[in-house]
């Protein structure tokens, strides 16, 4: 889909209420289950709990509204544990980083050394 298009489809969204919009989320499931070429990404764990919990409140009758509220809150609370699991990721990146750069730059071993020898003309036992 271009740009343009995409663009205007949102434009065109934003002007109606919440419950045709889920209407028009209903009607692009179906044309995408007869006519789509392949099948959509799936969303990323967190967020394909979301539309599960977003689905199940429509199958229950609950108002737009509330729905809308809910999905609200929870976009984010998936917001906040992405932006964790991402913070997280970089700390393990950086500790892989000095673990390998301590391992890569191993000291050097000193030399075989041997014990002094006393002088000749000292030798106590």
């Amino acid at each position: 889909m271009n740009d343009i298009l995409r663009e205007r489809l949102i434009r065109k969204l934003d002007t109606l209420p919440e419950e045709k919009i889920y209407q028009i989320l209903d009607y692009i499931d179906f044309l995408e289950s007869k006519y789509a070429p392949k099948v959509s990404t799936a969303p990323n764990p967190l967020k394909r709990f979301a539309e599960g919990v977003e689905d199940t409140m429509r199958a229950g009758r609950m108002s737009a509204g509330v729905i809308g509220g809910t999905m609200s809150v929870m976009n984010k609370a998936v917001g906040v544990v992405t932006d964790v699991a991402n913070a997280g990721k970089s700390v393990a990146t950086e500790i892989a980083g000095v673990v390998s750069s301590v391992t890569s730059s191993k000291p050097p071993t000193p030399p075989d050394q041997t014990p002094p020898t006393p002088p000749p003309g000292d030798q106590r036992t």
